[in-house]
């Protein structure tokens, strides 16, 4: 029985969990969004969110203890002067998980983690790029 155990395992040794789950926090939190596996995003969100709430203090014990878990300098300087202050007055709930269906491969739940005010804008596609090149040159001439 697994009372009160509530870490999801993702069928990995510790070691090897820790460094997926710190590399997944590390992008997230670089991108602000990322796609992966429904439980993978089920295990990152509460690290996320602790990392968010440590962030909105910003003194030098806080960053030492975010330094732990993200691999990247310039990603905990991001946390603490961007998603700090962005997030002071919100009392928790940072994060969603969007559900996606499943992947086509291995038929495996996917979704897509994402912080909750970040708004998503689409990337254009080169169809679309290549026309308002043209549109420019056009008006250029």
């Amino acid at each position: 029985m697994r009372h009160l155990v509530n870490t999801k395992r993702l069928r990995r040794n510790s070691a090897q969990r820790k460094a997926l789950l710190r590399s997944l926090v590390t992008s997230f939190l670089e991108k602000e969004r990322i796609q992966t596996t429904l439980a993978k995003a089920k295990a990152t969100r509460p690290m996320v969110e602790k990392l968010i709430t440590l962030s909105k203090k910003d003194t030098l014990h806080a960053r030492r203890r975010a330094l732990r878990v993200v691999y990247k300098r310039d990603v905990v300087k991001k946390m603490f002067e961007d998603l700090g202050p962005r997030f002071s007055e919100r009392p928790g709930g940072y994060t969603r998980i969007v559900k996606l269906g499943p992947r086509k491969g291995d038929g495996a739940e996917m979704a897509i983690l994402e912080l909750v005010d970040s708004e998503f804008t689409k990337k254009a596609k080169k169809k679309d790029l290549k026309e308002k090149v043209k549109e420019q040159r056009a008006r250029k001439s």
